[in-house]
């Protein structure tokens, strides 16, 4: 059985951390009463070995819960960026050889990221052009640094489905200073609610092959991207290595490895007001995100619309 760790709501009361199946049933954890995602992914050793254990069966099931994203507040989310071979060519750029490290760059955790359900706001500006990408996130669940690609399993608790959502118009800089400021990552990738993740997380163990993984995202029903998580080119394992040479990799922490082709921006096409997003890898469920206009949203309920849910 195939399951994933989820933090919900019920009837107002606080988080919780529960265990879902694969057709979305939650249950109940009360041995880990009190303590958030994130604070079981710091002690991992040992309640990995407890959860191993576990009579799923046996646990309570919950109804009418709303899913949260599961890790609401990450210590770092480290994003790998242009890492599948048909993704740089539908962006026009030569397929490398050899292939390289991994390009990082880093999303706002307590800003950005939202959970199945929660509402992709869309910034209210002229131009705006606000892209999909779908990917595979790998939660870190003991402190790395300055690893091999060969000892980075040792250092993953589970995976998670990502969105890394985009602004494609705050990309180039016309007002840079110099050339090498050209390119605005920031800007273009931390616009509050611009990282969705969830479900749940999926303990290592059920992936046998992260590198074996379908991974899609349709807007609105229509498929988009659908591609293999065997079109990396550098596999999960190297980039979080990679990304530990770079920067120590704590518990909790959330490593996107890139997205698959099929965005949105060689075709023009963008995120607009009433849109759904969904996500899915296998094995992992599906994540799914309702697009709204800022300024519309904001009109329709107030200024508490300015809280990141």
């Amino acid at each position: 059985m195939t399951w994933s760790l989820v933090t919900y709501r019920a009837d107002g009361d606080e988080t919780a951390v529960g265990l879902r199946e694969t057709d979305g049933t939650v249950r109940a954890l009360p041995r880990f009463a009190g303590r958030t995602l994130r604070e079981l992914l710091e002690d991992w050793a040992a309640v990995a070995e407890e959860l191993r254990a576990l009579d799923v069966a046996g646990l309570e099931v919950l109804g009418g819960v709303h899913l949260e994203a599961p890790i609401r507040f990450p210590h770092k989310v480290v994003c790998a960026g242009a890492n599948y071979f048909a993704h740089l060519a539908e962006m026009n750029v030569p397929r490398p050889d050899p292939v390289g490290a991994p390009y990082f760059f880093l999303k706002p955790p307590t800003t950005t990221v939202i959970g199945p359900s929660d509402t992709i706001v869309l910034p209210d500006r002229a131009g705006r052009r606000i892209d999909w990408e779908a990917e595979l996130g790998v939660v870190i669940g003991r402190r790395a640094h300055d690893i091999d690609e060969a000892d980075a399993r040792a250092h993953i608790a589970g995976y998670t489905v990502l969105n890394d959502v985009s602004a494609r118009d705050r990309l180039g800089r016309k007002d840079a200073v110099a050339p090498p400021f050209g390119f605005d990552w920031t800007s273009a990738k931390g616009e509050d609610t611009f990282c969705p993740t969830g479900p749940g997380v999926t303990p290592a163990w059920f992936v046998e092959d992260p590198q074996d993984l379908r991974i899609t995202l349709s807007v609105n029903g229509v498929v988009k991207q659908d591609s293999s998580t065997a079109d990396m080119m550098n596999s999960a394992f190297a980039v979080v290595a990679a990304a530990s040479r770079i920067m120590t990799l704590e518990p909790g922490d959330i490593v996107a490895t890139g997205s698959p082709a099929g965005v949105g921006a060689p075709r023009g096409e963008f995120l607009q007001d009433g849109d759904e997003v969904v996500v899915e890898i296998s094995g992992l469920g599906q994540l799914r995100n309702p697009v709204a206009d800022g300024a519309t949203r904001l009109a329709a309920t107030g200024p508490e619309a300015r809280r990141i849910a």
